[in-house]
């Protein structure tokens, strides 16, 4: 099976393993409305919780988004990973991967401080998406030269399809990230 049919295959499995472990959340950060509308954990885990402790902190910061967090870590694990690239890639893959890692999260800053208005808003986040999208073309160019693993490379563009849904939910459904007027 290809490496990016099979990557495709895995992203399928990791947002079942990702929600899961969000505990309803979307790549975002917001909570999913489960069956019925409910917000939040279901029927079983409310009963005998008051109202103040189902509802998490308010996202004050990027940072609290959790498409950051796995953007961010990704960067690192990158960083990490592209310093066993060979000395004669250090000014064309290692430097692009390295950059285009790294300028999601940077975008992300951007967008959160641009919240004031929804077309820079929206703007700043169709950035950090096509930086994710040239983040998994690198990360194929890595494991075609076989500086990374199949494994890894699987692994991390399963990481970046995550990372690209959360950006489309939140340029789709720009309205509750937008500040109020």
């Amino acid at each position: 099976m290809h490496f990016f049919a099979i990557a495709c295959w895995k992203r399928s499995e990791q947002r079942s393993r990702g929600a899961e472990e969000q505990g309803g959340r979307g790549a975002g950060g917001q909570r999913s409305r489960g069956a019925g509308g409910q917000r939040g954990r279901g029927a079983e885990e409310q009963r005998g919780r008051g109202a103040e402790e189902m509802e998490k902190e308010p996202i004050k910061s990027h940072k609290d988004l959790k498409v950051y967090q796995m953007a961010f870590d990704a960067a690192m694990k990158i960083f990490e990973l592209s310093k066993k690239f060979p000395v004669e890639e250090r000014y064309s893959l290692t430097d692009q991967i390295r950059r285009s890692s790294r300028s999601v999260c940077a975008n992300m800053a951007e967008a959160w401080r641009k919240r004031r208005y929804e077309a820079a808003f929206v703007a700043k986040l169709n950035d950090c998406e096509s930086e994710a999208a040239e983040t998994q073309t690198w990360i194929e160019f890595a494991v075609k030269c076989n500086y990374l693993s199949v494994e890894s490379g699987r692994e991390l563009y399963g990481t970046y399809n995550q990372i690209l849904g959360g950006l489309v939910n939140m340029i789709a459904n720009p309205t509750p990230w937008l500040m109020k007027r």
